[in-house]
């Protein structure tokens, strides 16, 4: 039987030595490689094969949904599951258009990223949990920012231009341009160094 070769992404090692542990009693499973952030990952794949990518979202260097886009541009046979801590419908719409396969929240168990594994690698999808994320209504209310607006903020934090962002998100100077002066009006604050300080303080970054 050949072996689903498996590959895990996130910069808290905790997370991966917990998951790997997990995944690794499962004999129909061959972990290839664990890395700290998306461009290890990608690294690897592109000198091993691999069929099934775990990533995080959240990332230092490359993120799990700059990765995910680059994996599936380059290597769309390999299957991709993200996991998240952002319960927010709208992410779910962002991801499903880039092609991602699975997402899990960071909160269900090992034996469900293995379920979700077997069942991308069969060439299905893993929304299984999807009743789990928040409605829009809710979201607006919780959270203020989409998806789109929250990636935008992250790679600000980061110290990208609009040029940048741009370019890392595959969109327009003009889109980037509109998601940041209406991330300003729905947060309230004036300028780049006081968004990065409300997304410390709503815990977005």
């Amino acid at each position: 039987m050949n072996k689903i070769k498996i590959t895990l992404a996130d910069d808290h090692q905790i997370i991966l030595d917990g998951l790997t542990e997990v995944l690794k009693n499962h004999e129909e499973l061959e972990m290839m490689g664990t890395f700290p952030n998306g461009k290890e990952l990608l690294d690897f794949v592109r000198e091993n094969a691999v069929d099934v990518a775990v990533m995080d979202i959240n990332m230092p260097e490359l993120d799990g949904i700059s990765c995910a886009k680059i994996l599936k541009r380059e290597f769309p046979h390999i299957k991709i599951i993200v996991l998240t801590m952002y319960a927010q419908k709208s992410f779910i719409d962002e991801i499903i258009k880039i092609g991602i396969d699975g997402c899990l929240l960071k909160n269900n168990s090992g034996k469900e990223l293995y379920q979700a594994i077997l069942r991308v690698h069969s060439g299905k999808f893993y929304y299984d949990k999807i009743k789990d994320f928040v409605s829009e209504k809710d979201e607006i209310a919780a959270y203020k920012l989409g998806a789109r607006e929250i990636e935008v903020i992250k790679l600000l934090a980061k110290g990208l231009g609009t040029n940048e962002i741009a370019e890392a998100l595959f969109i327009s100077k003009h889109t980037v341009s509109t998601h940041r002066k209406n991330i300003l009006n729905k947060t309230g604050v004036n300028n780049t160094t006081q968004l990065i300080q409300y997304a410390h303080d709503n815990n977005i970054i």
